[in-house]
């Protein structure tokens, strides 16, 4: 079925759910779609939230869109949910945890399964981030898997990445400075209502202290999602934070890299596509197990690949 981008543009929420599919099926027409669609993105704030599992994203992401909602904003959300490495399937369980908006016209929420990305990001995430900030959503959430310290890839799709801990994530936390602590704008202490919030809210701060690096000094909000508390101070974060992108000039800069990125992804991915023929595959089987002998080095199967 043929989709009008105009659809898309006016914000219908039959036609992004089905550009959506086509991007995220690979579908005939993909790419011509999101050549259409990108002139118009740009508009959106980009906001992604990760953390390990069990941290309450999901009920940060519904309460924080109950409050944009009463503010009259519109909101587009994409959960990454994990896929099995055995089936291919994923469990895509948020679309149950927020389907209390599934009526309102002014919220898009779509799951998308990981597809063995290992960053906590489907590869086609940032195509469907482009559908929606397209159709005119003011602000479109990412929430990642929850596979802890991999889940770096949503920082260069965000404007504003979100790192959720619990008080429990103490203990952890000196292992965490060399990935997840590193990207965060803002860290959010979600279920603070706990034992042991002010001692890791205390290693959050000191974690800070040793970093040389920050322009923009990470926010540390309170919540209990689950009580409705801190969310509208963590909303006024997000906000301030935009507000820094806008007056250091830094938010074009970070979406030239991010769209860096996603030209070298594409390309290092037709490039895969291109190389793995069904003749190469056969040859790699038949490298690694021929008549029983010691296989090759690596390096050397790959010299005999590339003459094929």
């Amino acid at each position: 079925m043929a989709i009008n981008i105009d659809d898309i543009y006016n914000g219908d929420l039959r036609a992004i759910a089905r550009a959506i599919s086509v991007v995220e099926n690979s579908s005939s027409g993909a790419t011509e779609l999101i050549e259409k669609i990108y002139p118009n993105t740009g508009s959106a704030h980009r906001i992604g939230i990760t953390g390990p599992p069990g941290a309450g994203k999901s009920t940060l992401v519904d309460k924080l869109t109950h409050l944009y909602t009463e503010s009259g904003k519109s909101i587009g959300i994409v959960a990454i949910d994990p896929t099995s490495p055995f089936s291919g399937g994923a469990l895509l369980g948020d679309r149950l945890r927020l389907q209390g908006f599934s009526l309102n016209k002014d919220v898009f929420f779509r799951s998308m399964a990981s597809r063995g990305s290992s960053g906590g990001i489907s590869r086609k995430t940032g195509e469907v981030v482009d559908i929606l900030d397209s159709s005119g959503k003011d602000v479109v959430m990412i929430e990642t898997v929850g596979v802890g310290q991999s889940e770096l890839e949503v920082a260069g799709m965000a404007d504003t990445t979100i790192v959720v801990l619990v008080p429990e994530s103490g203990d952890g936390i000196q292992a965490m400075k060399a990935g997840l602590m590193e990207i965060a704008d803002i860290f959010v202490l979600n279920k603070s209502d706990r034992e042991g919030a002010d001692l890791m809210i205390a290693n959050i701060s000191e974690s800070l202290e040793l970093r040389d690096d920050l322009n923009w000094t990470p926010k540390i909000v309170k919540t209990s999602a689950i009580n409705n508390e801190g969310i509208v101070e963590l909303k006024e974060s997000i906000e301030e934070h935009a507000e820094w992108l806008s007056s250091e000039e830094l938010i074009g800069s970070k979406r030239n890299i991010r769209l860096i990125n996603r030209v070298k992804e594409i390309i290092l991915e037709e490039l895969n596509e291109q190389f793995w023929t069904d003749e190469r595959r056969s040859l790699l089987e038949k490298f690694v197990s021929e008549n029983g002998k010691k296989p090759d080095s690596p390096y050397k199967i790959i010299e005999n690949l590339k003459k094929v």
